[in-house]
């Protein structure tokens, strides 16, 4: 059920906070307070939030956002539910009088004019001469933005450029001597560092929160697309509505990352927000300001995730990397030498941790111009040099698919293997050209009762299968019985899978399913 907003905000109303001093025990009154009279103002280790603040507040811009009615509203973005009409006239009747007895410009109980504006969030100055930084989703599909400072002055702005793919825009008003704030490198911070974000959340301008940072290099859960190009910095300072675009700053005072969605059930802040690191977003501002635009590298492959199953096939020391399970035609990973069931482990020199780093690491580099990469190939290392192509939104950086139909079982002669309990058959006419398999591979025809797999199911065709770092073709039905056979107890195998993803089978996605031989 939707949480309204008065319901939440009249929730932080009831709740009484109590402030409890604390005392060393076991220590002599007259000693205890020697030592508080000798201790400083503020309480050691603790950062100062107070300058920090006076320091930094004039630097942060509220935004305003309006749209002409009959048009597309601005989108509240991922950062939360925007307040609809019936929350504000709501908040409004409550806190500014019933049926307009106290309201606001005595306007008899109607919404205030400016519940027209859909959107609206917070930004930072970067230049004296008026250059803002914000989130793409809080001027998107806007017909004017309006920038209030903390002096109380009001500029019409321009949007300069923004970029959907990492959520920043910039905007320009038309003034001179501004406060501009200083940027810090996001690559510092630690988990469990203080942090504190200035915005205006639910319209409450300038307002100063704090936290710790949670973790780093997030992928966002959501339905968007900036998560797989974006190390979100998540934190705990309160982020609401509003506080989208505005700066989070470390302990000296320099802006970190930029705050862009939270993690919420209500629509409100739950402690798990998510911040656009700071250097990712410059790189994006320099681009926009010179051109208009972000140009981003592609290397042209489908890639995987490596589990530890997988990363014991392929004999990898740990679970790492991006497992290539395609590689695009014509594409800068072809022409540079990468091969499907390569692990690629660095891109310039920056380690593949997770699949989900490289798509990231890519996107950040521009196309043309020469990159590294180091690929894990037969149980060893190999280096590669790739100049990349342009990214293009329709790209599809990785493809995977384990819920799709079975495809439909063609009458043939099985070949039964006992270790793993499966059957196989040689592929029909009709699915080697639905898999585009010119030659090779098996059909899974059957899966025991008994059987102790959990990733290949019926239907499946198996192209190739890796072992130890080695990875073998699959040509027959009998082949693949006597590899299976031939493997050491306990040991994992990788199977290259094609399973179809249409309800005919007309189309098939490709992935790895490791399979661990029983003991």
């Amino acid at each position: 059920m939707k949480k309204s907003l008065i319901a939440s905000l009249l929730a932080v109303g009831a709740l009484g906070v109590t402030v409890a001093a604390f005392t060393t025990p076991h220590v002599p009154a007259l000693a205890q307070a020697a030592a508080q009279s000798a201790a400083p103002q503020t309480q050691q280790g603790l950062p100062d939030f107070v300058s920090l603040y006076e320091n930094n507040s004039p630097s942060v811009v509220s935004i305003a956002v309006s749209s002409t009615i009959g048009k597309k509203s601005a989108k509240p973005g991922a950062d939360g539910a925007t307040p609809d009409k019936e929350d504000m006239e709501e908040f409004f009747r409550r806190y500014f009088g019933q049926g307009g007895q106290g309201g606001q410009g005595g306007q008899g109980g109607r919404a205030p004019r400016d519940l027209r504006r859909q959107g609206g969030g917070s930004g930072f100055i970067i230049s004296a001469d008026g250059l803002i930084v914000t989130n793409s989703h809080v001027v998107e599909d806007a017909d004017e933005v309006l920038v209030k400072l903390t002096d109380k002055r009001e500029f019409k702005a321009k949007v300069i450029g923004s970029d959907k793919r990492s959520d920043v825009a910039v905007i320009k008003i038309e003034a001179t001597g501004l406060p501009a704030v200083k940027v810090g490198n996001p690559d510092r911070l630690r988990i469990g560092e203080w942090v504190a974000a200035i915005g205006q959340p639910l319209g409450f301008e300038s307002t100063l929160t704090t936290g710790v940072v949670s973790a780093k290099s997030r992928a966002s859960r959501g339905a968007d697309t900036t998560g797989d190009l974006v190390p979100f910095i998540q934190h705990d300072a309160a982020v609401n509505p509003g506080n989208s675009g505005g700066p989070l700053f470390n302990t000296r005072g320099e802006v970190v990352a930029i705050n862009s969605m939270i993690a919420t059930v209500s629509g409100g802040f739950q402690g798990i927000s998510f911040a656009i690191p700071i250097d990712l977003a410059m790189d994006v501002v320099g681009q926009l300001r010179a051109g208009g635009s972000v140009k981003r590298g592609m290397l042209g492959v489908n890639i995987g995730a490596v589990s530890r199953d997988l990363a014991d096939a392929f004999g990898l020391p740990k679970a790492q990397g991006a497992l290539v399970s395609g590689v695009n035609k014509g594409s800068a990973a072809e022409k540079a030498g990468v091969k499907e069931d390569d692990v690629i482990l660095k891109f310039n020199d920056r380690v593949v941790d997770d699949s989900r780093d490289l798509p990231r690491y890519v996107t950040s580099a521009r196309p043309g111009t020469p990159s590294k990469i180091q690929v894990w190939r037969d149980g060893k290392t190999l280096d590669l040099t790739v100049t990349l192509d342009e990214y293009k939104e329709q790209t599809q950086l990785a493809s995977l698919d384990k819920t799709a139909p079975k495809a439909a079982a063609v009458a043939a002669p099985d070949t039964k293997e006992d270790r793993l309990g499966l059957s196989f058959r040689t592929p029909s006419e009709k699915e080697r050209e639905a898999a585009k398999l010119a030659s090779g591979g098996v059909v899974v025809s059957d899966v025991s009762e008994k059987s102790s797999v959990r990733a290949l199911t019926e239907g499946d065709i198996i192209v190739g299968v890796t072992r130890k770092g080695k990875s073998t073709a699959v040509t027959s039905p009998s082949q693949l019985a006597e590899l299976i056979k031939g493997s050491e107890k306990g040991s994992t195998l990788a199977f290259r899978v094609k399973r179809a993803t249409g309800r005919a089978g007309g189309e098939y996605a490709e992935f790895f399913a490791p399979e661990k031989l029983p003991e």
